[in-house]
């Protein structure tokens, strides 16, 4: 069978630099694949653990404030609790009910603290 097309040239799958020596190559990957797979080896050694909460509450904010925030959390995770367990039937219904009430009980511990805290007139 007679071929139409010759043979393309043999070459190299990778373009050659001369500007890049093996050395420069193989120094400039390690890095790369130290940077990724072992971060901790080029992290500056930590001087003293410092306390760095993720989440923070503000220390200025009042009593009141805090309770209010309190309720209205605790108000939205019942309403949540409550919608779910509405939508799920069979044995997984009454764990989330159980969860709705213990989320309830709390929401009314936080409001009748809210109505004997005593504010400032």
């Amino acid at each position: 069978m007679f071929k139409i097309t010759p043979n393309p040239p043999v070459t190299n799958p990778i373009p050659h630099d001369p500007a890049l020596s093996p050395q420069k190559l193989r120094e400039a990957t390690d890095r790369a694949l130290d940077y990724y797979l072992k971060p901790e080896d080029l992290a500056v050694p930590p001087s003293s653990p410092k306390f760095r909460p993720i989440y923070l509450v503000d220390p200025t904010l009042d009593d009141e404030t805090l309770l209010v925030e309190a309720s209205e959390s605790l108000s939205c995770a019942h309403a949540m609790a409550g919608n779910i367990a509405n939508s799920v039937s069979g044995p997984e219904r009454k764990p989330l009910l159980a969860l709705q009430q213990v989320i309830m009980l709390n929401e009314l511990l936080v409001n009748r603290l809210l109505d004997k805290l005593k504010l400032p007139q």
